[in-house]
């Protein structure tokens, strides 16, 4: 079938939506549909679109900017988007993040609504309640069960509505092949690597990664991620010389880093912003990082949060540790550091549960109505690429 992923976010782009939006549409190639991805012009260098994030398949991207017209830019370019989507020719299903893209185009196919926060913005809840107005609105897909209980709660309706399904999904990781390179890390030969790849927003746990530096000086630490402007930000505070920044990286370009590490933090705080450090997702977050840690079979410590728990179990697949209690997190990292054989241990389990649980081709499955399943492709088999990926 054919499938527009309707996204309101830029591509490429350094933000972790991005990542997610590219695996998602790579996941609905995989098996088998017809896939094109509609979003706002890339934020971030890249030739090659799909290079840099490291999909298997060449689906065309759209781009569409937003006016700049103060309190109605979001719907001058969702009018824009319909009328692409209409000259385009109409899809079988509409999928997406783009709330105001949806709206527009209800009416002309099927529509799938994926959400990752509950907005407390009067103007998103009118929109949303658009949206779920609409006849042809036939899933809601919430990326952890948190957040589907949220939205029952303050759209009482919605769950109720007959020929509409709620649907909780979690991020995913692709399978991992064995092999590969390994990066080349800065450091002491022989020092246990703790990495963190993520961004350097409030809330994702930097100052944690840093006092632990200061209380394990034997263990080198590496962070990957971060716009420049938060990487210089706690590149200045830091004064322990056994941390390394290694900055923003291509999604492609992290296989070897993860490869590299002995164990990995995930150590999102209380509260957690979105891009920008604006906003508190920490009730509702399902960080991709975590799952990727889980496709390398590293072992895992992380944060002690309900959310986390719906996905995570301390002791079979990671330690957990309260969220600011920096020797909680040392003694965690410590009693890995003794036991090689319970990081192999923990790192594995792990990597079978996103295995059996958590792959975007099975995330595809699910989040799709049942009408709209296809058979895989062949292995190695790409999409077809109606001329380039990006007009």
């Amino acid at each position: 079938m054919r499938i527009a992923y309707l996204h309101s976010g830029s591509i490429p782009s350094v933000y972790a939506n991005g990542v997610h939006v590219m695996r998602m549409c790579d996941a609905f190639a995989d098996a088998g549909h017809d896939t094109e991805l509609y979003a706002l012009p890339g934020s971030a260098p890249a030739e090659d679109v799909h290079a840099y994030y490291g999909t298997r398949n060449r689906f065309p991207i759209r781009t569409l900017p937003l006016p700049s017209v103060p309190g109605i830019g979001v719907w001058l370019r969702a009018r824009r988007l319909r009328a692409e989507i209409l000259r385009r020719g109409v899809p079988d299903l509409l999928y997406g993040r783009d709330l105001h893209g949806l709206v527009a185009a209800s009416g002309l196919a099927p529509l799938v609504y994926e959400t990752h926060l509950l907005w407390h913005s009067k103007a998103v809840r009118a929109a949303e309640r658009l949206l779920f107005r609409s006849p042809g609105l036939t899933r809601v897909v919430f990326v952890s069960q948190a957040l589907a209980d949220d939205y029952r709660a303050a759209f009482p309706r919605l769950g109720a509505r007959p020929g509409t399904d709620l649907v909780t999904a979690h991020d995913c990781a692709d399978p991992v092949p064995a092999g590969g390179p390994v990066a080349e890390l800065p450091g002491r030969p022989g020092a246990l690597k703790a990495g963190y790849v993520g961004h350097l927003y409030p809330g994702r746990g930097t100052d944690v990664i840093l006092a632990l530096a200061g209380r394990l000086p034997d263990v080198d630490f590496h962070l990957v991620g971060g716009t420049a402007e938060d990487r210089a930000h706690w590149e200045s505070r830091n004064t322990r010389t056994n941390v390394y920044f290694h900055g923003h990286r291509p999604p492609a370009a992290l296989p070897p880093y993860y490869r590299a590490f002995d164990l990995v933090l995930a150590p999102y705080q209380q509260r957690v912003s979105c891009a920008g450090g604006i906003g508190d997702i920490a009730r509702w977050v399902s960080p991709m990082k975590l799952f990727e840690y889980m496709a390398y079979g590293r072992a895992i410590v992380v944060s002690d949060l309900p959310v986390l728990r719906e996905v995570m179990a301390d002791g079979r697949t990671c330690l957990m540790c309260p969220p600011g209690d920096v020797a909680a997190w040392a003694d965690a990292v410590m009693a890995l550091a003794a036991d090689p054989a319970r990081r192999q241990a923990l790192g594995e389990a792990a990597r079978r549960q996103l295995l059996e649980r958590h792959t975007w081709r099975a995330r595809a499955d699910r989040v799709l109505p049942p009408g709209a399943r296809a058979a895989p492709r062949a292995p190695g088999e790409p999409a077809e690429l109606p001329g380039e990926g990006r007009p």
